[in-house]
């Protein structure tokens, strides 16, 4: 493509999605993505080799806060992480849009309420053939719109837990999932979660929102395209990108969908004399207000159960969602892992293979997460090409709080041994906040379209717009911010 209308660099849940919603316009799009397309290969469904090994973890290092090199888990390739993801398509629940308490502080909200985004998450459903119901969660906010599908259906195991909860007195309600079940098993009897999609059966960036936008003659995907940095004339307009191997390519529109860390890093690399602190910055925010989610693994045993499950993650619950259950503050979401077998668990602690094996064909296992709050200081900065992860943990005692009540009605539910352990810096829980979004261009990067308060051509529309984590999965969330910015796009910007 000689001369783009509109250049997207990445091709994550963000990026894609925004190729999808502008495609029918006719106006010619270019995707760089700096990785390629996963192709099949023995390792997609080898639990040795992806949890073990790394073998599709990159081949970089970053430092943390205490000046310690440590290896990212986050993936460059088409369709960007959500090929590893664990599908969860949840919304964001209405009073995450809204200003509140936590055990670690106070979320100032959103700039925008629930309402303003609804008919962007139903529509991101349908793109994303989500498999949900509405029925089952008191949380769940408002929907103009059903799911496409019924919900991926309990493996009789899981069939059986969610009982044992329910007696136990809690809510367990369906998570809604972007997999077609059939199809991914057909590749393999292995859960998705932090598996590659190589068989089309998880409903991920490239599988459904790149493949409609790909339809489209006017949408080209260029990889194996890593940008090195923007560049802008006089006046503050995004003229052109740098890509390694292929020079300056311009369009009049530049979007960035890098995701939360290497899209800060792309603006503050991008520092001129005319902006020295790097572009999108006059608020001295890029970078800033970094957030991670807060999450455990939680396994619940019964020595004399085994659990058949294969993939297992069709079940969640929200009782602590908004509150802790005894009119206190909100501690989070709980949802099942995807089965963890032997191997895995013996990769992440070390344990011999036969008591790994003996303990995971009896777990349950669980995926508990909490909010975690924007913090200026927590931030991402770069510096001689090294990028700087320096994450500060917040609302630490909420997630500790939620971990407890889990374990508490694990109990309850028949599980005499349950036992837990925190996600580390290396795992990527749904990393975000680092160009956030506001109506103050003096405290935020971008406004509710995704739209740059210091150059008006230059829309980010990745995870790092988000103002708060909120406590569940963000993808579906991303998705719907991206629709919500192609239609805005549409509208001032082709509209001559």
């Amino acid at each position: 493509m000689n001369r783009a209308d509109v250049i997207i660099i990445g091709s994550g849940i963000g990026g894609a999605t925004l190729a999808a919603a502008l495609a029918p316009s006719g106006r010619r799009i270019l995707i760089l993505e700096r990785g390629e397309r996963l192709q099949p290969s023995p390792q997609d469904r080898d639990p040795r080799a992806i949890f073990a090994s790394g073998h599709f973890r990159p081949d970089e290092t970053w430092v943390d806060g205490a000046g310690k090199l440590f290896n990212p888990g986050n993936y460059y390739c088409v369709g960007g992480n959500s090929k590893f993801y664990g599908a969860a398509l949840i919304r964001y629940r209405k009073e995450d849009f809204e200003p509140r308490q936590l055990m670690g502080g106070y979320s100032h909200g959103w700039p925008m309420p629930y309402e303003e985004l609804e008919t962007d998450y139903t529509a991101a459903e349908q793109l994303y053939d989500v498999r949900g119901t509405t029925k089952e969660d008191p949380t769940e906010p408002p929907h103009s719109g059903g799911y496409p599908h019924p919900p991926v259906s309990d493996e009789v195991d899981i069939a059986d837990l969610r009982t044992r909860l329910s007696q136990a007195g809690l809510t367990p309600s369906s998570v809604p999932l972007g997999v077609e079940i059939e199809t991914w098993l057909e590749a393999g009897q292995t859960t998705w979660d932090a598996f590659p999609n190589t068989c089309g059966g998880k409903m991920d960036a490239e599988t459904c929102a790149l493949a409609e936008a790909l339809k489209h003659e006017n949408v080209e995907l260029l990889t194996n395209a890593r940008v090195l940095k923007l560049k802008v004339d006089a006046v503050g307009r995004v003229t052109s990108v740098e890509v390694d191997g292929h020079g300056a390519l311009s369009a009049p529109v530049i979007v960035l969908a890098a995701g939360a860390v290497q899209s800060s890093v792309l603006l503050l690399q991008s520092a001129n004399d005319n902006f020295p602190t790097g572009f999108a910055n006059r608020s001295d925010q890029v970078g800033r207000n970094f957030m991670n989610h807060n999450c455990s693994a939680v396994l619940a045993l019964h020595p004399l159960r085994r659990n058949r499950a294969l993939y297992q993650k069709t079940l969640m619950f929200n009782d602590y969602y908004n509150s802790d259950g005894q009119g206190g503050l909100p501690l989070g979401n709980i949802q099942m892992l995807g089965k963890i077998t032997g191997p895995i668990l013996a990769s992440q602690t070390h344990l011999p293979a036969p008591i790994a094996a003996l303990i995971a064909n009896r777990s349950f296992d669980f995926y508990a997460m909490s909010e975690d709050l924007p913090n200026p200081e927590s931030r991402v900065t770069v510096e001689g090409g090294q990028i700087k992860l320096d994450w500060k943990r917040s609302n630490w005692a909420a997630h500790e709080a939620l971990v407890a009540r889990l374990k508490a009605h694990l109990k309850q539910a028949g599980f005499p041994v349950v036992l837990s352990r925190p996600f580390d810096r290396r795992t990527p829980s749904h990393q975000c906040g680092t160009a956030r979004m506001g109506n103050d261009p003096s405290s935020s990067v971008v406004d509710t379209f995704c739209r740059s308060h210091d150059h008006k051509n230059l829309f980010i529309v990745d995870a790092s717009v988000l103002p708060t984590s909120a406590a569940v999965n963000p993808a579906l969330t991303i998705a719907a911010l991206a629709l919500r910015a192609g239609r805005h796009i549409i509208e001032t910007e082709f509209a001559a």
